[in-house]
This record gives structure tokens, C-alpha cells and sequence, in this order.
């Protein structure tokens, strides 16, 4: 079956995450097949790094894409989610050979999705066409002023919800009838981990870091704290390197309050009667909103909309608590959930088209 059709390439896009490699094959637009390939925990255990399941992943994406009925060699590109790299802007990057040494060696960090370049480029280039990554986790468009913490040893970081905010943010920008680069928006991505940032035409030049402590607290992550308690506790000794990290990234926020990390389950208990639940939904929607309130500032009040996106955004109750609090600063557009895909697919058919042009990594 052959592929080839530049007015509608064949894209493959691959994300992979902890347990699962999200995989979709698509024509222009369309969707034609996608799959979440699970890795269960005894699937993963032989696998010491990261970077070992390589192999295992990208057979089972080479499986996803034969029985579509196309071949490697039918695609146009390949696309893969970009993993922890040095800070760069958002776009698409052509993958290349320093950015595999860097992927490979983890010299930034350990993280799934630093196997997104490397199997993509690993299909594409056998079959002779390119392969791209797309606005990873480590965008950086802060301004100068932005950057700065109150402590010249502890610069602020960009690490957030980049593909989606950006996949996000070109939709809302389209539905208001304006190109993504001449918009002005506060996106507020809502999942495990929240990150909200003011995007201003095309850049996201202020944005909490939502994986290692900052911003509205999480179901899963603790936000930013109060300074000294934290330096209190870590002197404390109570707790190692490893553990504080999991106290703040994946024990924080609801599961520290009430032991779950499910908003259905800590609703449940809420009508059931039990105020604290109550209150800590109140608590999370509360710093949204505070959060999406000072990206207004940063865009000096001019914002043509609010975007709330992510897990959480399906949930009405807490659009609504934060719609309450957020309305009077624009119109408030709910894109609920992650098309982050999507957002890999059409990162590379943009480049494809002509309509952007790929990145270098330097």
C-alpha cells in the first residue's frame, strides 16, 4: 500500500510515556489508527535504564504499524515526542545526531519520553525520510525578566506542559479567528502536575514549573511552598534526596491531603459530606485561578482568552470553580483533555507543507 501524497502525508507519531507508548498513523489531519501500547510492570523490570527498552518499544511500534497495512517506507516522516534536552524554543526540530548522543546518554535526565527521537529516527532513516520531535518538555521562551527567582543561585525553569499548552493554544487561537502568533492567551494545563502560562503571540514567556515544585498544587504535585518550611523540613533529615522528590512530584497536592489522586473519588467524598475533601478541590481550584491571574498581569491585562485544558478540564466542577474566579479577566475556552498525538502529527506536517520551517538542535 503506498503512502506517498504530499498534499496529505503519511505521518507516524510516537509518545512514549513510564508504561505505555502511545502510538498514531496519520493522513493530513485524519487519524487513521491509534494505539496506547502498554508495558506492564514485569514487561519493564529486566530493563535497568531507560534507554535498554528501546528495542522492546520500537518492535511493538513497527507491529502497531504493519497492522495498519503500511510500511515504514510508505510514511512521509516520522514523528516522536521530545524528551529532556537543554532549554530550546517551541517548534519542530529535526532529529539529529546530537540530539540522539544526548537522548541515549540521558545527559539531562532519565525520562520515557527520551525515547520518542530515537525510535522515530530509528524507522525513518532505513526508509530514507526524516524524522521530527515537537515542543518538548523543556521549551524555554521566558523573558529576561521572568527568569528571575529572588535568589541569583536558583534561576526559574521552563519545564511544563509544552506540547499540549502549544497544541492548545494554536486551537484556541484558530476558534477566535487568529493565527497562534498574534494571540494572547493563559493556558492552564490541568493534569497529575499543573502548569499555567501566558502566551503571547507565539511565545510562552512566563510559565511555573510544573514538574519540580512551583505554581497551584496538583493531585500529585505540591506547587510552590513556603520557602523556609521546606528548608526546615529538608534539614530535618527526616527525609533522603529520593523521597523529598517524591514527596513534592508525586505525593503532594490531593494525595497528600487525602490520599488519592482521583478528583471523582475525592468529589465523592466531598458529597458524602467530608469538608476537608471539599476544601482541598476549593484549595486547587483557588491557586488556578491565582496562577491564571498573575499570567493576565504578565500580558498586561490584554488576554483574548483563558484556556483550560487537561485531565481535569472534564471535570465541571472545577471549571466552574475557576470559571467563577477567571471570567472577568476573558472568555473562557474549555479544551478538555491532551490530543498530544495530535499535536506530534501535525508538528510535522506543518513542516511538510511549507508552513514552518524545522529547528536545528545546536
Amino acid at each position: 500500500m503506498d503512502g506517498k501524497n504530499r498534499e496529505d502525508p503519511l505521518i507516524l507519531a510516537v509518545n512514549p510515556g513510564s508504561t505505555s507508548t502511545k502510538t498514531g498513523l496519520f493522513r493530513g489531519e485524519e487519524a487513521v489508527a491509534k494505539e496506547s501500547i502498554s508495558h506492564s510492570v514485569e514487561e519493564l523490570a529486566p530493563f535497568k535504564h531507560l534507554i535498554e527498552q528501546f528495542e522492546m518499544r520500537r518492535e511493538k511500534v513497527l507491529s502497531f504499524l504493519e497492522g495498519t497495512g503500511f510500511a515504514p517506507k510508505d510514511l512521509d516522516a516520522v514523528v516522536g515526542r521530545g524528551g529532556l534536552l537543554k532549554p530550546i524554543v517551541g517548534g519542530t526540530y529535526r532529529v539529529n545526531e546530537k540530539m540522539l548522543s544526548e537522548l541515549r546518554a540521558g545527559e539531562h535526565g532519565e525520562h520515557a519520553s527520551n525515547l520518542g527521537a530515537v525510535i522515530a529516527h530509528s524507522i525513518a532513516e532505513p526508509a530514507g525520510i526524516p524524522s521530527f520531535i515537537v515542543d518538548p518538555v523543556v521549551v524555554d521562551e521566558l523573558v529576561p525578566e521572568a527568569r528571575l527567582s529572588g535568589l541569583e543561585d536558583i534561576p526559574r525553569r521552563s519545564i511544563f506542559h509544552a506540547l499540549n499548552h502549544k497544541a492548545m493554544a494554536r486551537k484556541a487561537a484558530g476558534r477566535l479567528g487568529k493565527p497562534y502568533g498574534e494571540a494572547r492567551l493563559v493556558v492552564a494545563h490541568m493534569g497529575g502536575g499543573i502548569s499555567v502560562g501566558a502566551h503571547m503571540e507565539g511565545r510562552v514567556v512566563d510559565v511555573n514549573n510544573a514538574l519540580n515544585g512551583d505554581g497551584p498544587f496538583a493531585p500529585e504535585r505540591t506547587g510552590g511552598l513556603p520557602a523556609w518550611d521546606l528548608v526546615q523540613l529538608t534539614l530535618s533529615f527526616t527525609y533522603n534526596k529520593r523521597e523529598l522528590q517524591k514527596l513534592l512530584t508525586g505525593n503532594g497536592g490531593m494525595v497528600s491531603y487525602l490520599g488519592t489522586n482521583d478528583i471523582r473519588e475525592a468529589w465523592k467524598r466531598a458529597g458524602g459530606g467530608e469538608e476537608k475533601a471539599a476544601l482541598v478541590i476549593r484549595a486547587m481550584a483557588w491557586q488556578v485561578a491565582r496562577e491564571i491571574g498573575a499570567c493576565a498581569s504578565v500580558l498586561e491585562g490584554k488576554v483574548d482568552a483563558v484556556v483550560l485544558t487537561g485531565g481535569l478540564a472534564k471535570d465541571e466542577g472545577v471549571v466552574d470553580l475557576i470559571r467563577s474566579r477567571v471570567e472577568w479577566i476573558a472568555p473562557v475556552l474549555v479544551l478538555p483533555g491532551e490530543a498530544e498525538l495530535e499535536a506530534l502529527a501535525m508538528g510535522g506536517l506543518r513542516v511538510l507543507r511549507g508552513e514552518e520551517e524545522a529547528k536545528e538542535y545546536v
